[in-house]
């Protein structure tokens, strides 16, 4: 067998996202050398009123995976966002070191700017932690549906974008799409970062998941006795597009222990 493959990268992808969305960061990936994979979330689909959620998401990643070990796969999941909701609580038990008969497995979580949080935890759980619920009317515009869009995507969700004209920005941006934004008040029942190693990369300009925010999931999976690498970007919400080498390097740096 060929020990030298480098691993099948599985990107999670976050709320109003969509796999175009990671175009920057899934080339990149494969001129490293890596195999991608990126399905759309159900949640993702603008489908109105919504029809799917947290429980739907984690169940097509969950399958997804299944077909990735099964058929021998070593993956690395990047879990971006909301991403690290559905990945967290879809992944239990598909860990290289886990007895699943199967020859792949995942080798390492990699939140990005991810919520890495226990089992029965919300995302609005930790706003609501940090206080901020009063500040969630002025950062999701939501629907009668209760789907929603961030109020100010370039400033709230891509943030500082150096070397990006406005013209690449504003084409990034034109592949969001409404989410559903109850899967936000869903907690998660399951929880991964507790029996596959796990890498977090720190966004320290981020209006959407506040660097408080991240450093506090770091923390508590430190408290639970889990290991954490951690790495750090200076950019916002979105370094699959603003800080593309960077998270590339970092996953290089992953693979090589």
């Amino acid at each position: 067998m060929t020990t030298n493959v480098k691993p099948t990268i599985l990107i999670v992808h976050g709320g109003w996202h969509v796999p175009e969305s990671y175009e920057k960061l899934t080339t990149a990936l494969e001129k490293a050398g890596y195999e991608v994979r990126i399905p759309r979330l159900p949640s993702s689909v603008q489908v109105r009123p919504p029809v799917s959620d947290l429980t739907t998401d984690t169940f097509l990643i969950r399958n997804y995976a299944e077909d990735l070990v099964r058929t021998g796969h070593t993956v690395i999941a990047i879990m971006h966002s909301y991403g690290g909701q559905v990945g967290t609580n879809a992944l239990c038990g598909l860990g290289l070191s886990s007895s699943t008969g199967s020859k792949g497995g995942v080798s390492n979580l990699v939140y990005l700017s991810g919520y890495a949080v226990p089992e029965g935890r919300a995302m609005m759980d930790t706003v609501r932690e940090f206080g901020h619920m009063d500040l969630v009317p002025f950062a999701f515009d939501f629907a009668d549906d209760d789907t929603c869009v961030s109020s100010d995507p370039k400033k709230l969700v891509v943030g500082p974008a150096p070397g990006r004209d406005d013209a690449e920005t504003e084409a990034y941006l034109k592949t969001f799409v409404r989410w559903n934004g109850k899967c936000m008040y869903q907690p998660i029942e399951r929880c991964a970062w507790r029996e596959i190693p796990v890498t977090y990369i720190y966004t320290t300009a981020d209006a959407t998941v506040p660097f408080d925010y991240q450093k506090s999931f770091v923390a508590g999976m430190e408290e639970a006795g889990r290991q954490v690498q951690t790495f750090e970007v200076a950019t916002g919400h979105c370094p699959n597009f603003t800080a593309t080498d960077d998270v590339v390097d970092i996953i290089n740096k992953v693979v090589s222990g």
